[in-house]
Parts: C-alpha cells; sequence; structure tokens
C-alpha cells in the first residue's frame, strides 16, 4: 500500500502512481477530505487543455464539406428540396449517403444468355406492345422484344397505358436493364429501365458516352419522392470526384494498418463507384475494404468517447461506502429463498464498486426471474446504511409502481421510508413529499422521469438504479447522476441485451450478468394455438385450477376500441366469470387501476383467492406467483418477442410443469409466425434477444427513436458486430495511453471526436 507523506510546509506529497492515475500535473488544484480515518485526494475537475488549432488545410476541408448541396452542377430548387427531405443538405451529408445496392452494366449480355434472378442490361428492339388483362383480371402493360437470337417479355403493372404507347413503339431500339424472371420457358422483366438509341445508333458508343451509367458497377441510391436514380447518380458522381478528397480521418496510421483499413476519403470514392475489379457479392452484402473501412471510423469514434466517460467515472470523486450490512442481513434472513450463487457473485461485484473512492457505474443484466430486484433492494440498503438516499427511475409508472409495492413492504420491515413519485403525485401530497425527499426523511424513492425533475431536490443521493435503461438514453443517467455529489449509478434490464447493442448503448458500464435462476423453477412447455383450438385451452386452464393451480389470461388492451377487434381485457374478464369458467373465482389487474388496488388484486392471486387472473402487460414485471401455471397470451402475434419472454416469466416459478399458451388469429404474417416459433424452440432469452433484435432492428428493439441507441449512417451493429469489437479494442487501448487525448498527435482525433459526439455523449470535460 502506497505511503503518503506531510512535507514541513504541510502539504501532502502524493505517491507518483496515484499522481499519474488522477492525471495530474504540477500546479494542479485538487480536493483533500477527511472521511473517517481516511485522507481522499481527488481532482476538482478534468485538466483544462488548450484547444488545438486547426491546421490550413483540415479547415478548408471542413468548409468543403460543409458546402451546401444546391451550389453542386445539377442540383436544381427541387432537387434540392428532396434531397432536404432525406437529410441531405451539405455536401458531407451527400457522401454519406451510400448505394443500397449495385448493378453490374460493365457489358451488355444476350438475350439468349439472361440469367434468371439477376439484374441485367441488354440492347433489344421492340417488336410488339399491348395492353393485357390476367385471367385474376389484373391489366397490365406488355412489350415484347427481341436482339435476333432470343426474347424477351417486358411489364409494367402500374402505367399510364396511353403514355406508354406513345413512347413503346414495334421498331425503337434501346439498352434495357432489370431483374429477369423465369415464368415457364418466358424471360420477364418487370418494370425495367431505358435508355433509347438514336437510329443506327451504335450501343458501345453510346454507353462510352455515358460512363456514370454504364460500362461499370453503377450505384443504386434509395430515393424519395421528386428523386430520380439517373440525375441522383450524375450528381453523387459529381460530389464525390470532387469532395471526397476533403474527408480526411484523425484515427491514429498504425490502427488503420493493423486492421488493413484504408484512407476515408478513397474509402468513399469505392463504396459509391467502385472499380470494375470489385466483386459483386461483397458490394451487396457491405464487406468490401472500402464499407469495413467506413463503420470502423464510425464505431471507433464512439468507442473513443465511451472509453473516455468511463475513464471519467473512474477518476471521479465518488461516496465510497462501508459494508457494515446493518440492513441486508437482516433482510437476507426474512427471504423466503436462499440467494442464487449468481446474485451473490453480482452483489460482490457492487459492493466491491461501492466501496471504491470512484462512482459506480454498473449494468446488471438478468434473464426473467433471475432476481435482479432482489440485488437491486440490497444494493439500495447498503446506500442506506451509509446515510444516503436512494433514487430508483423506471421507465413507466406501471414499472415504477411495481417496485415500489415490491420494494416499500421489505423496507419498511426495517423501518426504512420509501415513497413513489410520479407524474400521478399532484398538489399538496407532491408538495409535502418533495419536502420529506430534500429533507432527507425519505430514503429510498421510487419513480418514473418524475424523480429527475428540476423541483426534485436529494438531500445526499449516493446511488441511482435506473430500470429498463435501454428505455432511457445516456442523458438522463447524466441528469440523474447530477442530483448528488457523483453518486454511484445501476443500471437493470430484464431484456438480455445482445453483445453488439451493449457495447454501443451501454459500452461506458462494467457489465453484470445474472445467469442462473433460483433452483426449483421448471422449464416452460410453449405452443402456438390458433382460434379454432380456443376449446381445447380452456380446457388446459380448467384442468389446472381444478388441480389446485392458477392461471393467467393476457390481453393487449384495457378497454375494447371501435377501431381494433382486439379483445379487450375487461371486457373478457366479465366473459371469462359469467360464460366460460364460472365455477372459478376470476380477478382483473390493468394498468389504469390505482396502485392500491393492484397491490390488492395482487395479494388477492398471490394467496390464491383468485384462481384465474385476467391482465394487461402491466403483469409483465413484477409478480412472482409458484403457484401459477398456465399463461395464454390472447393476440400473442401482436407482442413483440422481449415482451413476450418477459410474460412468459411469470409462470414456470415452481416445481410444477407450466405451460405458455400463444393464442392467435388465423392465417400469421411472415414476421408474427418467426417471433412466434422462436417463442416455441427456445426459453434462452438471449437467443430471444439475438433473434428479436435480427427481426425488429436496433430502433425498434429498444423502443423507436430512444436517445439511447447512437445514429450510424454506415455500420450496421448487426452485419458489423466483429469490426465493432475490433473498434472498440482500439479505441479503449488508445485511451488507456492517452486518458485525456492530450498528446499532441491526438488533438484532431480529440475535435473530431467533440464534432461528432461531444453532445450526445456528455463528452464536455474533453472539448
Amino acid at each position: 500500500m502506497p505511503v503518503t507523506k506531510v512535507d514541513a510546509e504541510g502539504r501532502i506529497l502524493l505517491p507518483q502512481d496515484a499522481f499519474e492515475r488522477l492525471c495530474l500535473k504540477p500546479g494542479d488544484d485538487v480536493k483533500v477530505e477527511v472521511q473517517g480515518s481516511t485522507v481522499v485526494v481527488s481532482r476538482l475537475n478534468f485538466p483544462e487543455e488548450p484547444a488545438a488549432v486547426p491546421d490550413v488545410r483540415t479547415l478548408a476541408n471542413r468548409r468543403n464539406l460543409e458546402t451546401s448541396v444546391r451550389f453542386i452542377r445539377g442540383v436544381g430548387p427541387k432537387m434540392a428540396a428532396a434531397l432536404a427531405k432525406k437529410g441531405i443538405h451539405t455536401v458531407e451529408d451527400a457522401l454519406y449517403l451510400l448505394p443500397f445496392r449495385y448493378e453490374d452494366r460493365r457489358q451488355l449480355r444476350s438475350l439468349d444468355s439472361l440469367r434468371p434472378g439477376r439484374l441485367e442490361v441488354f440492347c433489344a428492339e421492340v417488336r410488339s406492345v399491348e395492353t393485357r388483362t390476367s385471367r385474376g383480371g389484373r391489366r397490365f402493360f406488355e412489350a415484347v422484344v427481341s436482339d435476333g437470337r432470343g426474347a424477351a417479355i417486358l411489364k409494367w403493372f402500374n402505367f399510364n397505358s396511353r403514355h406508354l404507347a406513345g413512347i413503346w413503339r414495334p421498331g425503337r431500339r434501346g439498352i434495357f436493364s432489370g431483374e429477369v424472371v423465369c415464368y415457364g420457358h418466358d424471360l420477364e422483366i418487370h418494370h425495367p429501365e431505358v435508355d433509347w438509341l438514336e437510329d443506327g445508333a451504335d450501343p458501345a458508343s453510346f454507353m462510352a458516352d455515358d460512363p456514370v451509367n454504364f460500362g461499370r458497377t453503377i450505384p443504386v441510391y434509395p430515393l424519395t419522392e421528386g428523386l430520380r436514380q439517373k440525375p441522383l447518380r450524375k450528381v453523387q458522381k459529381e460530389i464525390v470526384d470532387t469532395f471526397s478528397g476533403s474527408v480526411e480521418t484523425a484515427i491514429p496510421g498504425e490502427i488503420l494498418e493493423r486492421r488493413a483499413l484504408m484512407p476515408v476519403g478513397q474509402a468513399l470514392k469505392e463504396v459509391h463507384f467502385p472499380c470494375n475489379d470489385a466483386a459483386i457479392e461483397e458490394l451487396e452484402h457491405s464487406t468490401t475494404r472500402a464499407h469495413r473501412t467506413l463503420a470502423f471510423d464510425e464505431f471507433f469514434y464512439l468507442q473513443l468517447g465511451l472509453a473516455l466517460r468511463k475513464r471519467g467515472v473512474s477518476i471521479e470523486p465518488g461516496i465510497p461506502f462501508q459494508v457494515t450490512h446493518k440492513y441486508t442481513r437482516q433482510l437476507v434472513k426474512t427471504l423466503p429463498f436462499s440467494l442464487t450463487a449468481a446474485q451473490k457473485r453480482v452483489l460482490a461485484e457492487i459492493k466491491e464498486d461501492l466501496a471504491a473512492h470512484h462512482p459506480m457505474h454498473r449494468l446488471v443484466q438478468g434473464d426473467v426471474g433471475s432476481g435482479k430486484t432482489v440485488v437491486a433492494i440490497l444494493a439500495a440498503l447498503l446506500a442506506v446504511e451509509n446515510n444516503c438516499q436512494v433514487a430508483i427511475m423506471a421507465p413507466t409508472e406501471i414499472l415504477a409502481e411495481q417496485h415500489y409495492l415490491t420494494m416499500h413492504r421489505y423496507c419498511e420491515q426495517l423501518g426504512i421510508a420509501t415513497c413513489l413519485l410520479t407524474s400521478r403525485v399532484k398538489g399538496k401530497d407532491k408538495t409535502r413529499l418533495l419536502e420529506e425527499v430534500a429533507s432527507g426523511n425519505i430514503s429510498v424513492i421510487i419513480g418514473t422521469h418524475a424523480v429527475i425533475q428540476e423541483k426534485v431536490d436529494f438531500k445526499c443521493l449516493g446511488l441511482g438504479i435506473i430500470d429498463e435503461q435501454h428505455r432511457f438514453g445516456v442523458l438522463q443517467r447524466g441528469i440523474l447522476k447530477k442530483k448528488g455529489q457523483n453518486p454511484h449509478i445501476m443500471v437493470m434490464t430484464a431484456t438480455p441485451i445482445p453483445r453488439t447493442l451493449a457495447m454501443t448503448v451501454f459500452g461506458d458500464l462494467s457489465l453484470s450478468v445474472i445467469d442462473e435462476l433460483p433452483p426449483g423453477r421448471s422449464p416452460v412447455a410453449t405452443r402456438i394455438c390458433s382460434e379454432s383450438q380456443r376449446q381445447r385451452v380452456y380446457r388446459l386452464i380448467r384442468d389446472e385450477v381444478r388441480s389446485g393451480r392458477q392461471a393467467y389470461v393476457i390481453y393487449p388492451l384495457v378497454e375494447k376500441s371501435e377501431k381494433t377487434d382486439l379483445k379487450a381485457a375487461t371486457l373478457m374478464a366479465g366473459h371469462l366469470a359469467g360464460e366460460v369458467f364460472p365455477e372459478f373465482r376470476v380477478g382483473l389487474l390493468h394498468g389504469k387501476m390505482k396502485p392500491e388496488e393492484k397491490e390488492g388484486v395482487m395479494s388477492s392471486f398471490k394467496s390464491r383467492q383468485i384462481d384465474i387472473l385476467v391482465a394487461t402487460t402491466v403483469i409483465e414485471v413484477g409478480i412472482d406467483v409458484p403457484n401459477a401455471t398456465v399463461m395464454v397470451v390472447e393476440h400473442a402475434e401482436r407482442f413483440g418477442l422481449s415482451q413476450l419472454h418477459q410474460l412468459r416469466g411469470r409462470v414456470g416459478r415452481g416445481t410444477a410443469q407450466s405451460h405458455c399458451i400463444l393464442l392467435t388469429g388465423e392465417g400469421l404474417a411472415g414476421d408474427a409466425e418467426k417471433r412466434l416459433k422462436v417463442m416455441e424452440q427456445t426459453a434462452d432469452g438471449f437467443r430471444i434477444a439475438e433473434a428479436d433484435l435480427a427481426l425488429r432492428g436496433p430502433g425498434d428493439f429498444l423502443g423507436t427513436r430512444q436517445a439511447g441507441l447512437p445514429e450510424f449512417r454506415v455500420a450496421d451493429i448487426l452485419r458489423d458486430g466483429r469490426i465493432l469489437e475490433e473498434a472498440r479494442q482500439e479505441a479503449f487501448a488508445l485511451v488507456e495511453r492517452d486518458p485525456q487525448l492530450s498528446l499532441p498527435d491526438n488533438g484532431r482525433l480529440r475535435q473530431e471526436l467533440v464534432r461528432r459526439w461531444g453532445g450526445k455523449l456528455e463528452l464536455a470535460g474533453i472539448a
């Protein structure tokens, strides 16, 4: 253990390793506190680095990239307005509008060599045209073309017959492109592109005169109303040729070399207009060296910001807790179960963090039923033992109420005051509650976003716990943190987060995984049933309840809506009680009930005074009834995979065989069927999460447009997971070597990081 000395003038002499760990320079101010028998030395703030002055070339390049697209040749007012709809305002925006597919137009093919399933380019003459009607009564416009060696049929299903008949005249020659499909012996191309040839014109000369659209692999861009492919391609060629050289990377050369990457400007050039020997398959799947370079570039700066955030937390002064077990030991004795080895391991990691002199920033991830709530309560009690307050924030009022109902029972047994703070608390009740929180009389505050409102003041906030963090952004986490003097932050999620997503959204947090279910849990048999099997489902419920078990029936709505045919919980509770199960006790639980009403219903169900609980997704979390063995989810196709997995987690909590029935309408759509099949095949939360992420994409997986999800222009966390890992390794290693990016070689890197991510990641400390 290093020894700290005091010199003759009363100054504290820091050991070299402590000096370096705090990133101090001679003359820096530090904060000295006496905490019990310990003297704590901490830095006051990040060192103020002189802002690196960009060189002339960098400034010129930045100005070039900020050029408005309106000043590009070929962009008129209409095209500028259409580009603006896609968020394209500057040259830089346009450079990052990448092709979503490519067409091989390097050479013309003869009609007898066209390949079905491929996008082909050929020269032919129109032989006949007519408007026809299919057997099903659908009208379409058809042209037959030939090149003397073969023939093909061109079809349009959305058309203006007079307009097309005026253009598609027999005898006209053109160069056609489109995807070839085969019906019997006939080759068809639907809605092809065409470039008409003048009489006697040579196709090879025509193509040579238009090198943007022929004689190469051409890019196909995403369009919007008012944009057409050929004019846009021409504008993009102009922008790429003129400005791609202005895009420079500040990533150190040794990293680019080690990862076999190319200059970013060159990568943009090759992604937009690839050289003729580029493999179409690699281009289509975005796996070329150029695509990898652009994805790495995006990931690297995000990970660099996350590495700095993590480093900043580790050098900020925190509140070191003394673990006395004043409350935790009492609580563990009263629990009706033993903690699992995984819970004990995660608690040990949390205790170690809480005892440190810098704030904890930890993500606790665990599958349904793994016992995260108990871990959260025990962590909260550690803070209360140290005379600190705890704020627990959930994304919805329902979830906040669930936590309150669970936690206040435990806390009040120990004489610890708790409260629920949501938007429903108003007037005098809210004023009184805020006064109690500010005075420190209430130790555990549970609520929604209301917890981080300006009017909420804590006497001494020592721990913030954020549940279902994926529904919050980095900024909300930051606001909660500012409610105290660098409080410890613990983030929880019951939704297993795939590794790539965790590295982007939670990349600055330490990770704990509760990867073990409590003993005595039985596997849940899951199966999909259609409406025609409803009576069999009711028979299963009846048999289980007669055997002394209990059942849940879940509906997506509280009350029936005029706009939908979905069954509603309130209506169906009456139907089930009066007509289907009159011999059983049927209860109702939904989100519009008052907290005390919900608690009453839950208590009745737990004490077996209710046999069948009809509910909405309010029971997704918080109810632990080992005697419940049946879960029926009505309109299961309307729920997301993660939500279904959460719901299923309400059964299988005892030793008896449990069942989850996913009841659907007849004739499921593609994605809905895939989702439900995954539920039938596995109970592994991480496999389900991976499947959910693949089906819905990151935005929907986390909740549409959540602030926590970074926006990437090129990179794709599903496709580019390996690149993300490489970028993370390099970024974290660089910050380990240069914690403040203060070395001269990293000046530009620092500027670019602040430009891209400064505000979004709260990196003001390095600006």
